[in-house]
């Protein structure tokens, strides 16, 4: 074989292969971000799920003011220092289970969860909203 041949034969040997690195690399990255894609609804879907689930706008309002600073609408936020997790930041996140099996990926059940959670707590969204200005918690 000539050295030309050979050339042409390498050349597109060494194409394919830096393809199937990068490829590779590629998948290996995306493998590694967050798995937001995954999970039940983005920050704009949990809002919407919320404002069927509240229709009074005081309640919806003081809601979301408390979810916002909590996880900003990411239903997989988890807080690395305490392991609160979800929407409402939920501590443990699997007491939300009782709201149903889906809760670490499903925004109407960690929404129904936490509506739950302020009612009992707090009387109602505006309650806890209240409580949370007071002292930065909830």
């Amino acid at each position: 074989m000539s050295v030309s041949i050979l050339r042409r034969i390498a050349t597109p040997k060494k194409a394919l292969t830096g393809i199937a690195v990068a490829a590779a690399t590629a998948g290996m990255a995306l493998s590694a971000a967050p798995a937001h894609a995954a999970s039940g609804a983005s920050p704009s879907q949990a809002q919407a799920i919320a404002k069927k689930m509240i229709p009074d706008a005081a309640q919806y309002n003081a809601f979301s003011k408390i979810v916002q600073h909590e996880s900003g609408w990411d239903i997989d936020a988890t807080n690395p220092s305490s392991g609160a997790y979800g929407l409402v930041q939920a501590l443990p996140g699997n007491k939300m289970a009782t709201a149903g099996s889906d809760w670490k990926t499903n925004a109407q059940t960690q929404i129904k969860w936490g509506l739950d959670y302020m009612k009992s707590r707090y009387g109602s969204p505006v309650g806890a909203w209240n409580f949370w200005q007071a002292n930065g918690w909830y």
